[in-house]
Parts: C-alpha cells; structure tokens; sequence
C-alpha cells in the first residue's frame, strides 16, 4: 500500500503558514538535496485548497530552470476541498465528500509515496482518520512569533515516533515522525 508522506516547514513557534516571509534565508543545496529526494520518492501530490490555490497560481508559469517546476507541474495532483469547484492546473484532481474514503482508495492504487507539502489542516484531517503515515518537519531556528501554527486547534494527545534526525548546516533540523497509534483528539471542526 501507498504511503502517505507530509513534509513541513516550521518555525521552532510552531508556525507553518507563510514560509516564504521566513524560510529562504535558511535553504541550501543541502537542504536542496533533502527535499528532492522526499520529492523523488513520491509520484503523486496531495494537496489542500489553499495550497493548491497558492501553487497553481505560481508554479505553472515557471520553467524547468526552475528544479521543482518539472516535478510540480506534471504530476498527478489530488486536491482536498469540498468547496472548490474545478482545478485547471494540469493533472489536478478534486477529492470531496468521505475524504477518508477517497484518500484510502487512492492509497491502494500502484504507485509509490503520495506526497504532501504545506496544508496543515489537512495534516491534521489525516492524522485524526490515521492516513497520515509519515510527517517530516523541517524545523527553522526562528521565532515567527504569528501565523498558524501545524497543531493549534488539537484537543489531546497524539504520539508520533521519531524514525530519523538530521541536522543541516544552516540551523534547520529535519525531523521524520511516524504515528504510533489511533489517535485520540479532536479536529477544531468536530
């Protein structure tokens, strides 16, 4: 069965929303090569609404100079919304309804890891319903100090195993997380 696998940029706060105003000026090629090989590994990409908005409307006008744009632009991409109405960017696919019944159905088709990038709702949706089945965080030696942070809302404990460390010259850290057992919180929209 197919894995699925979140990646996030975060701030030693918590903070996952807007890594664009904080993230840069931590990226190297070592992180480079991290990251594409997370990349490398998954052949499909799962994505929330608002991260599939923000994407679609960047990384389609981007050329291959650009290392991810090839990556992006061309594979199968599943977007999580019960509001969305049509996704234009090529090869983008909508998942609505039992989120849970679909994105298990997607699992058992062939292929390698489902790739997720961003979308912290959504990793909060598949940890509750234990679809989530590694989370990969690269931690940021900032204080953003505002912004949503990936677990604001989660009433209980969730236990993860930590599985890999890595730590890259810049600061940031690369922590690799694989649930442990059912969870036994609430989602903030329960």
């Amino acid at each position: 069965m197919r894995k699925i696998v979140s990646s996030l940029f975060i701030s030693l706060d918590g903070v996952v929303e807007a890594p664009d105003q904080w993230h840069f000026s931590y990226f190297n090629d070592e992180m480079g090569e991290f990251i594409g090989a997370q990349m490398g590994a998954a052949d499909t990409i799962l994505l929330g609404r608002r991260t599939y908005e923000d994407f679609a409307a960047f990384w389609p006008s981007q050329d291959s100079s650009e290392p991810p744009a090839d990556y992006l632009n061309n594979a199968p991409k599943y977007v999580v919304s019960n509001t969305l109405k049509t996704a234009d960017w090529n090869n983008s696919t909508i998942i609505s309804g039992n989120i849970a019944e679909e994105l298990t159905k997607l699992k058992q088709q062939p292929g390698t890891n489902i790739g997720m990038t961003g979308s912290g709702t959504l990793v909060q949706s598949l940890l509750h319903d234990g679809l989530l089945d590694e989370l990969h965080l690269l931690v940021h030696p900032i204080v953003v100090g505002k912004g949503k942070r990936l677990f604001d809302g989660i009433d209980g404990q969730v236990p993860l195993k930590l599985v890999e460390s890595r730590p890259f010259s810049t600061g940031v850290i690369a922590l690799s997380y694989v649930p442990t057992e059912a969870p036994e919180y609430r989602r903030p929209h329960d």
